[in-house]
């Protein structure tokens, strides 16, 4: 249940990120509602193909497609009378990549993987599906982007948290708002004090 519900909040708040993101590229309603389930289904996607689950959870739950597009539209919505604050889209970012990495890692923990497996698991789920919204808007995945501000870092960072929790004997819920909260946290620190890793340069000369 735990799993469930986090799962379905993750899936509104990606896909309000992925449907802001669709009206910044001016798209119709199909295509906002497009890129919003992209955005919301894509990490978990591809993380139930790794784990060769049975089925993809969007598929046995269709509740999850349901969740996307009432988003989409609530979103369509409410930018139609008001105007959301400049960082609502990084703001909606960092509450799911929180959401979905810990997910994702209860997923892959679910599966009997080893450690380093749910870990991995975790960052996926949290990152894949905004790097699909990134590209199918045709900008440099948030994720790679030398101005990004500690993405990757955060999910990783909060996914250790939440083993470690585990492994200090709290309970899954517990530790799950603990590991939360650590990737909000680092995510909402960073884009408030800008904190960003190195840019990798080459010189043309």
């Amino acid at each position: 249940m735990i799993i469930h519900y986090l799962s379905l909040i993750g899936v509104s708040v990606f896909a309000m990120s992925g449907a802001l993101a669709a009206g910044k590229k001016k798209l119709d309603w199909i295509g906002v509602g497009v890129l919003a389930s992209i955005t919301a289904l894509g990490g978990g996607t591809i993380r139930d193909v790794l784990l060769n689950r049975d089925v993809i959870f969007w598929i046995e739950e269709p509740v999850n497609i349901w969740v996307c597009l009432l988003t989409a539209v609530f979103t369509i919505l409410y930018v139609r009378f008001f105007s959301p604050p400049q960082k609502t889209l990084l703001v909606a970012d960092a509450l799911g990549l929180a959401l979905f990495t810990i997910v994702g890692a209860q997923v892959a923990e679910d599966a009997q993987m080893s450690l380093p497996i749910v870990a991995v698991m975790g960052i996926i789920t949290g990152v894949v599906g905004g790097v699909l919204r990134d590209i199918l808007a045709s900008e440099v995945p948030l994720i790679f982007r030398p101005t990004s501000t500690l993405y990757s870092v955060a999910a990783l960072v909060g996914v250790l948290v939440y083993l470690s929790a585990q492994a200090l004997n709290l309970n899954q819920l517990m530790a799950s708002l603990i590991g939360i909260g650590s990737i909000a946290s680092i995510r909402f620190i960073a884009i408030f004090w800008n904190i960003t890793l190195p840019a990798f340069h080459i010189s043309n000369d």
